[in-house]
């Protein structure tokens, strides 16, 4: 029990406003946080590459819908044993938390991606213009390709999972091993003591465990520093950097898994350390197998990209 003395205490009620049958919590309240940054953020560089913001917010609203979908579903899965059979409608109350932050990234390109797909075939664009003109006429808009696109979203969201990861440590909800190193963190509140009780199998919230998603986060700023000081526009072909940030995230989060006490599935791993182990399997070959490293390419007015000059060159 000594080691509580030294123990980091977080006393904080995890809901941050309830009203009736409505909860918000932290996770959920800086999850939208995130979210708005990285749109904004990824419209503002997109601008300066000459593709329309408007274009962006339209995929952003697909991107935003799948990673919502996504990240509820893959979380679900891992918790139904534990809460959502008991409760099966609390898996639409997405406010209150609960999401995977891997559902979010693979099903927000997945839905981001879809909409650069399909928004200017030719067969959708008559059908709506047939069935659905009194909603708008529609027509063919300039958009970048998925890889590009995706090559500019990516730092903005592995800001953006770092932003998110904030609600995390003071909500409490994930659990990790026990430490008696002095930055273990103690959460006092009794509502994150009723939440421990309830997922972590009995676990008081009062044993100083790691504070897992403070490593985590920390490994998402190395990875926005690499993406941003490193390889930016240094990466080809266009997609190969939204490639290496899957790599890296995937590579420490398998690691950090190790600290946290998640259900296990299968030979000793989490779903989370799975789904780094497949997601690694798929972007490393890509990497290998055609990223180039390039010189750094500058963006001319009009949003054309050239290499940018030697070194002293003007």
């Amino acid at each position: 029990m000594t080691g509580i003395l030294y123990a980091i205490r977080i006393h904080v009620n995890p809901e941050m406003f309830s009203a009736g049958g409505f909860t918000l919590t932290w996770h959920g309240f800086f999850t939208f946080v995130g979210i708005a940054v990285a749109v904004a953020l990824v419209a503002y560089w997109a601008k300066k590459e000459g593709i329309q913001p408007d274009n962006v917010y339209s995929v952003a609203l697909f991107a935003v819908l799948g990673g919502i979908i996504g990240a509820r579903v893959i979380h679900v899965i891992d918790f139904w044993g534990r809460i959502y059979r008991y409760d099966p409608l609390s898996v639409f109350y997405v406010w209150e938390g609960g999401i995977a932050i891997y559902g979010a990234v693979l099903g927000g390109f997945l839905g981001g991606a879809s909409y650069v797909w399909l928004r200017n075939r030719d067969g959708l664009i008559s059908f709506w213009n047939r069935w659905l003109a009194w909603l708008g006429r529609l027509d063919k808009v300039k958009l970048p390709s998925v890889g590009r696109l995706a090559d500019i979203t990516a730092p903005a969201l592995i800001l953006t999972m770092a932003i998110g990861r904030i609600g995390d440590v003071i909500n409490g909800e994930h659990i990790a091993r026990i430490t008696n190193l002095p930055w273990g963190f103690v959460y006092t509140h009794e509502k994150t003591q009723q939440l421990y009780a309830g997922i972590g199998g009995g676990r008081s919230s009062l044993t100083p465990s790691h504070p897992a998603v403070v490593y985590e986060m920390i490994w998402d700023m190395a990875i926005l520093g690499l993406l941003w000081f490193v390889f930016r526009n240094r990466l080809r072909p266009h997609g190969m950097l939204f490639a290496l940030f899957l790599a890296m995230y995937s590579l420490g989060r398998f690691f950090i898994s190790f600290i946290r006490e998640d259900q296990i599935w299968i030979v000793g791993l989490d779903q989370a350390q799975i789904i780094s182990l497949v997601v690694l399997s798929v972007t490393v070959t890509l990497l290998i197998s055609k990223a180039q490293v390039v010189r750094p390419s500058v963006v001319r007015p009009g949003g054309r990209t050239v290499d940018a000059p030697p070194d002293g060159d003007s």
